[in-house]
């Protein structure tokens, strides 16, 4: 009878671990196959007589002399200066992640502690506006900025990015605050703090991998976002997706694609290390309050 319950289990641990496999290579093929065309010419990666081209290099050690070549990558952040859409895109998002999270904090505690309905409801009214097109609202600070003459500027973005993420982040950190106790908030008040040195030096370091949480995904907003750095930054001040999109060329001028390829792979590879760096703090804050007692 254990033979056989054993036997079961393994056949379980079996099953489940193909199916992982069978998932981990259909989500990683996308990359690794992009990764693999970064290092080739176009006439190998978008070979349109056979698709082999870009596992032989043909047309890389034809067009090089070598199987691989750095020409997409120097194209690029050379050629192209990408160097400056991405130091463009680390200041929208170091802006965007800092302010979100401040207000964000704030808000957040001051409603879940809130005893007033008066909070229920700006919740919905930020989750209302959090529901809206981003392109709605990207449209409705255009006459301004283009009246003030800020338009194209860094800070336009930022403030744009900053309004449409902040209904989030509300959201997300008022949840992880109501998992916390008042009990924490008296008994440091009880000792003497304030109000706002209990959040500071007893809530926040609680609820660290909550903010820590919050801020990902803030950061990932900011990080991935088209619709608005590509309407309100001009071309000088563009960040690197919609920077990358130029690449691409349009129907009346011819892109370069390998520079796209190459770039795409540059913007994607740090969203690896951070999610490796952080994942103890994302697990954490995302399970937050699943459990209790």
């Amino acid at each position: 009878m254990a033979s056989k319950a054993q036997r079961r289990s393994q056949g379980l641990i079996v099953l489940t671990a193909t199916l992982v496999l069978i998932w981990v290579v259909i989500a990683s093929f996308p990359f690794l196959w992009t990764l693999w065309g970064s290092f080739k010419v176009q006439g190998d990666f978008f070979s349109k007589a056979d698709w082999t081209n870009a596992l032989t290099g043909t047309r890389t050690i034809a067009e090089t002399g070598g199987y691989f070549t750095l020409n997409g990558y120097e194209g690029a952040w050379i050629e192209k200066e990408f160097w400056r859409a991405a130091l463009n895109t680390m200041v929208v998002v170091v802006c965007v992640v800092v302010i979100s999270l401040t207000f964000g904090t704030l808000g957040g505690y001051a409603l879940a502690r809130s005893g007033y309905r008066y909070a229920f409801w700006l919740l919905m009214l930020a989750l209302v506006f959090r529901a809206m097109p981003h392109i709605t609202l990207v449209s409705g600070y255009l006459l301004p900025f283009f009246e003030w003459g800020v338009w194209g500027r860094l800070e336009t973005s930022i403030i744009v990015l900053v309004a449409i993420n902040q209904p989030f982040t509300l959201w997300m950190l008022h949840s992880f605050f109501l998992t916390i106790p008042k009990d924490l908030d008296e008994s440091a008040m009880v000792d003497g703090c304030t109000r706002f040195q209990a959040f500071r030096h007893v809530i926040i370091p609680v609820m660290w991998p909550g903010v820590i949480t919050t801020g990902l995904f803030s950061f990932l907003l900011a990080y991935n976002d088209f619709a608005v750095t590509a309407v309100l930054l001009s071309q000088e001040n563009a960040t690197m997706v919609p920077k990358i999109a130029s690449f691409l060329g349009s129907t009346f001028e011819e892109g370069n694609v390998m520079f796209a390829v190459s770039a795409v792979v540059s913007a994607t590879a740090p969203l690896f290390v951070l999610i490796l760096f952080f994942q103890r703090q994302i697990v954490s804050g995302l399970t937050a309050g699943a459990v209790k007692g």
